[in-house]
This record gives C-alpha cells, structure tokens and sequence, in this order.
C-alpha cells in the first residue's frame, strides 16, 4: 500500500470532527499519485458524500468540461478538497472543521508534489492565502511554498450565476501556460516577469 492510499484510508475513518457524525462516506480525493496539477475544492456535496468522490455532482461535470477545454481528462489531474466530510445540508464549513482536516490536505501536497495548485472557491483560497478575496485573487498566478497557485472561482458558481461561466473559462486558459513554465523550471528559478499572458509572479 503506498502513503497516499494509507493516508485515504486514515481519512475514510476520520473521527477529528463533528462531520464524522454526519457523513455517509469520506471523499479523500482521487487522482494519479504524481500528477502535476491539484485541484482543491472546499467541501463534499450531496453526489460526493454518497459516492465517496470529489465533484461527480454538477459542479463536477463542469470542472471536467474545464479541463476537456484545456485538452485534458480527470484522470490526469488530482481533484480533492479542503475537507473531506459533507458539511450537512451543504453548509459553508467551520473553521474547526477545516483545521480538523488541514493536515490531510498537507499531506497530500508533500506526497503528490504537483506543479501547480489550483484553489476553487472563497474557502480553498483562504486555506492557502488567508486575507486575499477571490474577486480580486482569481486566475492570477502566484508562488506559494515552491509550487505554481491559481485560484479560481468554485465552478458551482457557474451554476448559480450564468455571468460567472465565462470569468471561470477565461481563468482555466490560464493553465496550459503555467504547467509549461512549471515543466521548464521551478517557481524559485523563474523568472518574475510577466508574461505575455498576463502571469503575474509574486
């Protein structure tokens, strides 16, 4: 069994909060052991709780609309999510509950080592850029901890707002650009300069 499977399992069997109470199933998240983009997202729903995997609801089929936009498939990304419990009736998570799972997340950063991190939603870009607002933060490029960050708008937002769908894509072109620069060289040996695609580095 490797780490990140024994860490799944660890997951699964969580009791570290109220969510454990609550849950039909843990989603720990699904993707290749080393893929070179992660996907965070904030919190299990309704489809995930019951099939014990991230965004097969609605938002999901989206996400891997935004990825066949980018000639990529979900099975070559990893997809996963601040917590890993359904929050009951869908509810924003708690600050307890997201600390509860931060060392999951942790974890599986350290295991998988993507190139680039990709936050969905106002909840993900808090757990790694407390202080910043995704209306403000969204589709521009950063360097946290050695590793490419964009954080993007939760595509379920897309559903609720139709003006949101094109904001969401425009940010998704963005990829494709950073997993070349991540490919080329590590964010501490790339250059800060923007590029003509308006990555910003900082």
């Amino acid at each position: 069994m490797s780490d990140l499977q024994e860490l799944h399992q660890r997951i699964a069997s969580c009791p570290d909060c109220d969510l454990c109470r609550t849950r039909t199933n843990a989603v720990p998240g699904e993707g290749p052991p080393d893929a070179e983009i992660l996907f965070v997202g904030e919190g299990p729903g309704f489809y995930e709780d019951q099939q014990s995997r991230p965004f097969v609801g609605p938002a999901g089929k989206f996400l891997e609309e935004l990825l066949a936009s980018i000639g990529l498939r979900r099975d070559q990304v990893f997809i996963t999510n601040v917590v890993k419990c359904r929050p009951p009736n869908n509810r924003d998570p708690l600050p307890g509950e997201i600390e509860a799972c931060r060392k999951y997340l942790e974890r599986q950063i350290e295991l998988i080592r993507p190139k680039v991190i990709v936050s969905l939603g106002r909840y993900s870009l808090a757990w790694f850029s407390p202080g910043d607002k995704i209306s403000k933060a969204h589709g521009q490029v950063q360097v946290k901890d050695g590793i490419y960050f964009i954080p993007m708008y939760h595509p379920a937002a897309a559903l609720h707002a139709g003006n949101m769908r094109k904001v969401i894509e425009e940010d998704f072109k963005k990829i494709p650009a950073v997993i070349d620069r991540a490919r080329e060289a590590p964010p501490e040996q790339a250059a800060p300069e923007p590029e003509p695609e308006q990555i910003r580095l900082f």
